[in-house]
């Protein structure tokens, strides 16, 4: 269900955000769903972190850590990869979304098997893995609830914590009946809509892909480098399952989820499961370092995969984007996702962290209407448990869109004159004040009952939908002269 930009990052097929928000908005199941799911996390996540007098302290302590990593990063994958070899695993780069493709294609190959069980994994849709996998003749089962749901639904994920968020009971009560004999054991005669009963249906349909797998390919949440320690946090029990019962382990992990140190958890391990699913503390956190003899998969590869990140990082503004750690407290306050959801958002990373990372993992070529789906209101900001300042990043990305626009015409657009002009003013006292006259005098003519609503020729696309009040009949400017004469606006006599 998902269609490749060419670049790596993978994208859904659908139009750009302004007309993908527009379907969306239509639809009123959807937003019902979305409203109902969003509110419920976003109250729980309030409760379990008004219970810490230090989150704040934790934040602060999340963001420091992330950008002292950050700004060591190459030191830090090397030591990475020279922990992991030391433990009996095997340390993979790749550059690209079509390596990491070609290098876990090979290793599922070369085990000899023809499927795969998967975790919930944010980096392994990204490249587009299932796909990939499926081209080879191999097929891939998403093992996670959400992540099943989607699959046989033959849907596409719309939230990065939980994918079917845009479903309730009864969608997946018919997708259950309707798909699962497809692709395995068929649900239950008489299945309900109870949750209860759709879990169960669920569990009973994994349980023999996780007794027959040979290989499993999981994402990770951190890895740390001083041991080589790779971890995953989940809430079902799916995830031990992979990472434990087959012989071979794939981890395909973003290079910006390294940690330094095995301590480092203490801060993280805090954050992520309040942020996210608000609960004090993730219900299964699994972590393995190499290989153990007669324990566990005896073959691990780690494929570390950088696909546009080295660019990111490069970007001294946008750079704290790869300090996200997938928890989705953003989308959860976002009143634009809330009203939309993550499909119009047409990447894998939806809300307003998918706005400020999908351009630049792929390029703000690809996406340029991403930075403006945001009303700018600041709730993702206060939101992140690190401290990301998404709309910095946005306003950021929303220059380098206009300016990208503005080398590729020969003339400038209206809104570019206009902003030309309003510069010209502000710079200069008397420029100001001759265009405060003129705009008071021609709001006479376009105001009615003190506002001014639609209004005509390249400014009808910003007044079809607010309507301003219309100006005083003196400025400040005007009375302050008038009212303090011979004093300057500090105060002083002149």
């Amino acid at each position: 269900m998902t269609t490749g930009t060419g670049d790596g990052l993978i994208w859904l097929d659908t139009p750009a955000f302004p007309e993908a928000a527009r379907t969306a908005l239509a639809d009123t199941q959807l937003r019902g769903n979305l409203r109902k799911a969003t509110g419920t996390i976003r109250d729980k996540r309030l409760a379990v972190t008004g219970e810490l007098d230090d989150w704040e302290q934790l934040r602060e302590a999340g963001a420091a850590l992330k950008r002292r990593t950050l700004r060591h990063l190459d030191r830090y994958l090397v030591e990475l990869e020279e922990s992991v070899t030391r433990a009996g695993g095997t340390v993979h780069w790749a550059a690209d979304a079509d390596e990491a493709n070609r290098i876990v294609t090979g290793l599922v190959q070369a085990a000899g098997a023809d499927e795969v069980v998967k975790v919930k994994s944010m980096a392994t849709q990204e490249i587009g893995l299932n796909e990939a996998l499926a081209e080879a003749g191999i097929a891939a089962y998403e093992t996670d609830l959400a992540e099943l749901i989607v699959q046989l639904g033959r849907d596409r994920p719309s939230h990065i914590l939980v994918p079917a968020i845009h479903r309730n009971r009864g969608e997946i009560q018919g997708i259950f009946r309707r798909e699962m004999a497809a692709w395995g054991r068929p649900a239950p005669e008489g299945l309900t809509d109870e949750p209860r009963a759709l879990a169960e249906a669920a569990r009973l349909h994994l349980r023999e892909k996780f007794l027959r797998a040979r290989v499993a390919v999981s994402g990770a949440n951190f890895a740390i480098a001083e041991t080589g320690t790779v971890g995953v946090v989940e809430s079902e029990g799916n995830g031990r399952m992979c990472l434990t019962l087959p012989q071979t382990l794939i981890t395909v992990m973003g290079i910006e989820k390294v940690l330094p140190a095995w301590s480092d958890l203490e801060v993280f391990l805090q954050l992520l499961p309040r942020s996210s699913t608000g609960e004090r503390m993730n219900p299964y956190t699994s972590t393995w370092t190499g290989r153990t003899p007669g324990d566990g998969p005896q073959d691990f590869h780690l494929v570390l995969l950088d696909n546009g990140r080295t660019a990111t990082l490069a970007d001294t503004v946008g750079r704290q984007a790869l300090a996200c750690i997938r928890c989705s407290a953003c989308l959860n306050v976002c009143p634009v996702y809330e009203r939309t959801g993550g499909h119009a958002y047409g990447s894998v990373y939806p809300g307003p962290i998918g706005a400020v990372l999908t351009p630049q993992l792929a390029g703000v070529d690809k996406a340029p209407s991403l930075p403006f789906a945001s009303t700018l209101c600041g709730a993702c900001y206060d939101a992140c448990p690190v401290k990301i300042n998404i709309p910095e990043v946005l306003a950021h990305l929303r220059a380098e869109v206009v300016e990208a626009k503005r080398r590729g015409r020969r003339t400038p657009t209206p809104e570019a004159l206009v902003m030309k002009a309003a510069a010209a003013a502000l710079a200069n006292p008397r420029r100001l004040a001759a265009a405060q006259r003129t705009a008071r005098l021609g709001s006479h003519l376009l105001a009615r009952k003190g506002r001014i609503g639609r209004l005509p020729g390249p400014l009808r696309a910003w007044s079809d939908t607010r309507d301003s009040p219309q100006p005083p009949a003196e400025t400040f400017r005007a009375w302050w002269q008038r009212t303090h004469p011979g004093e300057t606006r500090s105060g002083e006599s002149r």
